[in-house]
């Protein structure tokens, strides 16, 4: 069998009896006894049943079923002996649990996943563990807990063109972390972090490499002397790769990775622990010590923080004995799906085919998880991110052989067959996925067809590169080649693999410049990984205010006025003790009734009142905006009307009452709004974003089309149904858990605290809200839709009017009408059937003069026939060469289509206009004798058009164009006529 070492720190005896935490061999299962000692702690002892080789191939599920011995670590009851048995499992799923069972078990508190969309601004999308925590590490947020722990969905796309090539490169990856705020430090989280790898997890210790920064002693002596990792397997690295930073400023400090070793046979000289095919980190530990100046000095911050992030994927694929992140029990199932659909078998595929199903096993996960967190497919921003990996899954789905949706529909969509897997595995990692599913499922068909069409174009047009090459090669006498910049153009917009239009090529004999495609491509990840794929931090006045200011209390639910005093001033962002009359001014106060903005509602306008005995006012601010600020600091925005305001006066602050009415109006009806989009439309409609303003409200919501016309007058007699019903609101306060059971809606994108505020009209609408609303509905008079509208794919906008906003939309309406009326001397019934025949008169007269320009231009023409000569010898080719003046586009088109019909085939007409002083108008027309020499309307007159300042294109035989340069005309002429007469001399020569 060989020796074999026990991990240093476990290398002890227990009533006599070794304690082995890991798996001698692949070739011997474990199988466990145990025993009680006086502690009440289990003694598990390992003998060895062997040899058994375990196979996954035969089946995915076999993956998690091999197990491992570690030692426990706690007191057990003789209940929770078979639980804790059952922990051993190494599938996916409990590794998650188990990581965060472990760190509860040490006072962590266990938190949900953040969204993938972040709440900061400065990353696009959610890339770390440590995110949702940034505010608390920078200090403008208290901490809630010292201590946490997180499965964090995460995604990435700067290393995308990796993806499938590398065995651990993923856009989409759960991050575990353990975090701590300022409580336990260094010693804890590697203590920690050891004993999960070694004994929890059950990773043989000899089989473990650390890294630690160049100067980080302290560090090296706790893995070293405290925990006896040997010396050797200990490396320092430099600042690159082992000191943390959030960007040239801010908090940062040094880190330790933990690495597994897949081949320790190769021995310790020489060890390069970037070389993945030996190495894998699995779990780095920051610690965030030092905060850096600009001047690049590093200061002690006052809190130190861990956060610590384990690659769930990585653990996965060392426990699971796979050769890659990809084959663990977390994706395999989707790869498989893939191999079914493309007609191949993973196992017996070549590299190419792996890494193919691979990048689509990869992608569906973070495809999925993006459109459930709200984010739809677009052209700008996340939409984007998301966008381009369908394409991408879509192309390399082509690539693998797949038709259509792979099982007999050549005119449907395989994104959601593979999707319908990755749900079924979303259970543990993201409950709320499969309530979306088929909204899910929905987009993504709605996005592969609508791409399938792109697919299609993008084939046409490389049909006509190729044929353009051909022919420049032919006329040249040089090898026939595409070049990179129109590889690149089909792999960009039309989604075509460089593999497929390679592969074209080469049957039709045209190469493909390959290094300027290269070039193409990696300026475009440069430019990939520039955007926003690095979280940053930075420590600000921020820092110091929260620890001299308090919370700012929040009064505004229950009175518009209070005597509140000034706890900071700020001018330009930082802090003052006064501010003088006509200055802006932000003033954060001790209590405040004034709502700031959040969850869609605007802030509060209103008044803060410096007064003297008598109620003098001895100074006025007037408010025109609160936001949050630092936590829940409210910072009150505005100018100093009167006065002056000092720091530590009290002050009465005083709520616009009218307009936090509409305010209230607005919020309540945008919960109608939802609860009746729910009702016409579908439960599985839920809100994309929104806007509480005084004067509107805006709701935009998930919908692949536009809302018909009963659908939105239903909608609207609803809501205004609800009004009447004069039904009384209900606020209450009760845990998140609890609101959730009871059927409360959160809004999207929002975070919430362990107790929600929960707005309810009964029998109508329950959602988590801080938002400000209305006692009884009756308070909202009247609710009216001004507009519905896509505002990106998959998501509608609807503007409405409430409360008083909708009786002046009212009487505003009624007045246009008035006027109308009048104007058309009709009553307000018949202005339509009036309007509609002023329109049919309209058509008729446009109509009329449009044919008499048209005869016009050919009686012109007709006058400039004489003009046309002849051009080449074997091919008799009349030609006309002419400007007509000022006549418009379609008169021209008019002009020319005569021309040619009268000169007869074949004839070749140019002619060109300025309708005004600042448009010009182009148009050629060629018979089928001048388009069969190869001369094409739509390629000849594109050039002509730019010596105009224009563009313009269209088929062989017609093509019209446009420019914006009149005083160019009569130059372009001059170059259409020595052009044709040079081409067709050529050709008909």
């Amino acid at each position: 069998m060989g020796s074999f070492k026990l991990p240093v720190s476990l290398n002890s005896r227990h009533g006599g009896k070794f304690v082995l935490p890991f798996p001698i061999s692949r070739s011997f299962s474990p199988f466990i006894t145990g025993t009680r000692d006086h502690r009440g702690f289990i003694i598990q002892t390992l003998a060895l049943v062997g040899p058994r080789r375990l196979s996954y191939r035969g089946s995915h599920a076999k993956r998690s079923q091999h197990f491992t011995a570690r030692a426990s670590a706690q007191p057990l009851t003789e209940e929770l002996v078979e639980d804790k048995n059952s922990d051993l499992s190494t599938s996916g799923d409990s590794i998650r649990r188990r990581f965060l069972e472990f760190y509860a078990a040490r006072g962590h508190k266990v938190l949900p996943s953040a969204s993938l969309v972040p709440e900061d601004p400065t990353v696009l999308l959610t890339i770390a563990g440590m995110l949702q925590f940034k505010p608390i590490f920078l200090g403008k947020v208290p901490r809630e807990v010292p201590r946490a722990a997180t499965s964090q969905r995460c995604i990435r796309t700067n290393d995308v063109e990796n993806v499938g090539r590398t065995s651990r490169h993923q856009t989409f990856f759960e991050m575990l972390g353990n975090f701590s705020f300022g409580d336990y430090f260094k010693q804890d989280a590697i203590k920690w972090a050891w004993e999960l790898a070694t004994v929890e997890f059950g990773l043989p210790a000899d089989r473990l490499w650390i890294s630690v920064y160049d100067d980080d002693d302290e560090t090296f002596s706790i893995w070293h002397n405290e925990l006896g990792v040997p010396a050797h397997r200990i490396k320092r690295l430099g600042e690159e790769d082992n000191f943390w930073t959030s960007g040239v400023t801010g908090p940062c400090g040094p880190c330790s990775e933990i690495y597994y070793d897949f081949h320790p046979e190769k021995g310790y000289s020489d060890v390069d622990l970037g070389d993945d095919a030996r190495f894998i980190e699995f779990y780095n530990l920051v610690f965030m010590q030092y905060n850096r100046n600009e001047d690049g000095s590093l200061e002690p911050l006052k809190q130190k923080n861990i956060d610590t992030g384990l690659g769930l994927e990585r653990m996965a694929r060392i426990l699971q004995q796979v050769p890659n992140n990809y084959e663990t029990d977390l994706i395999f199932p989707i790869i498989e799906k893939a191999s079914n659909l493309a007609k191949v078998s993973y196992q017996l595929a070549d590299e190419s085919t792996k890494t193919n199903l691979k990048i689509i096993g990869d992608h569906m996960r973070a495809i999925v998880y993006l459109i459930s967190d709200g984010v739809f497919p677009s052209n700008i921003g996340r939409g984007y991110v998301v966008r381009r990996l369908i394409r991408r899954a879509v192309r390399t789905g082509r690539l693998l052989g797949i038709k259509g949706d792979g099982i007999g529909n050549s005119e449907g969509a395989f994104l959601p067959i593979l999707a319908e897997d990755v749900i079924k595995l979303s259970t543990n990692i993201d409950p709320d996925v499969k309530t979306r599913g088929s909204r899910i499922l929905d987009e993504l068909k709605r996005e592969e067809l609508r791409f399938v069409l792109t697919l299609e174009r993008g084939e046409k047009l490389l049909e006509q590169m190729l044929i353009d090459a051909l022919s420049n090669a032919q006329e040249n006498g040089t090898v026939p080649c595409l070049s990179g910049k129109d590889a690149f153009l089909l792999y960009d917009t039309y989604g075509f693999p460089v593999e497929i239009t390679k592969e074209v090529a080469d049957e039709r004999g045209v190469g493909i410049d390959m290094d300027s495609f290269d070039i193409e491509m990696e300026n475009q990840r440069r430019q990939s990984q520039a955007a926003h794929n690095t979280v940053k931090l930075s420590v600000e006045n921020g820092a110091e205010l929260t620890e001299n200011i308090p919370d700012t209390e929040f009064l505004g639910y229950s009175t518009l006025s209070t005597k509140a005093v000034v706890e900071g001033l700020l001018v330009n962002g930082k802090p003052v003790r006064q501010v003088s009359e006509g200055n802006e001014v932000e003033v954060l106060l001790d209590r405040t009734p004034f709502y700031a903005e959040s969850g869609g509602q605007i802030g509060d306008h209103g008044f803060l009142y410096v007064t003297e005995s008598g109620n003098h006012k001895e100074a006025v601010v007037e408010v025109k905006d609160v936001q949050k600020s630092l936590g829940n600091i409210f910072v009150h925005k505005g100018t100093v009307k009167e006065g002056v305001i000092d720091v530590g006066r009290e002050v009465e602050a005083a709520v616009d009452a009218n307009l936090r009415q509409r305010a209230k109006v607005h919020h309540t009806a945008t919960h109608l709004l939802q609860a009746a989009l729910k009702k016409v439309i579908g439960q599985e409609t839920s809100q994309a974003g929104s806007l509480v303003a005084f004067d509107r409200l805006r709701f935009d919501f998930n919908f692949n089309r536009s809302l018909r016309e009963n659908e939105l007058v239903e909608i609207e007699r609803l809501i205004n149904q609800w009004i009447g019903d004069a039904t009384l609101l209900e606020t209450k306060v009760m845990p998140l858990t609890d609101a959730k059971k009871a059927g409360a809606i959160a809004m999207f994108g929002e975070k919430y605290g362990e107790q929600v505020r929960v707005v309810e009209v009964p029998g109508v609408s329950m959602e988590l809200c801080g938002g400000t609303h209305v006692s009884n509905t009756s308070e909202i008079r009247g609710f009216k839709i001004i507009s519905e509208q896509g505002i990106a794919s998959g998501i509608r906008r609807i503007e409405a009017v409430a409360g008083e906003a909708f009786i002046e939309y009212v009487i505003t309406r009624d007045n246009h009408l008035k006027q109308l009326c009048s104007s058309l001397k009709v009553n307000a019934e018949d202005v339509t059937t009036r309007v509609n025949n002023l329109l049919k008169d309209l058509r008729e007269a446009r109509s009329e003069v449009s044919a008499a320009r048209a005869k016009a231009a050919i009686y012109k023409a007709s006058t400039i026939i004489s003009k046309a000569f002849t051009v080449g010898s074997s091919s008799k080719i009349r030609v006309v060469v002419e400007s007509m003046d000022d006549i418009d586009g379609d008169a021209l088109k008019s002009a020319a289509e005569y021309l040619v019909d009268t000169l007869q085939d074949p004839a070749a007409v140019v002619l060109g206009s300025c309708p005004d002083d600042k448009r010009v108008c182009l148009i050629a027309a060629f018979t089928p004798g001048v388009v069969n020499l190869g001369i094409q309307a739509g390629k000849f007159i594109g050039p002509i058009a730019k010596l105009c300042g224009g563009k313009g294109g269209g088929r062989p035989n017609l093509a019209q164009a446009g420019g914006s340069e009149p005083e160019k005309l009569v130059v372009a002429l001059e170059k259409a006529r020595d052009e044709l007469m040079s081409l067709v001399s050529e050709k008909a020569g």
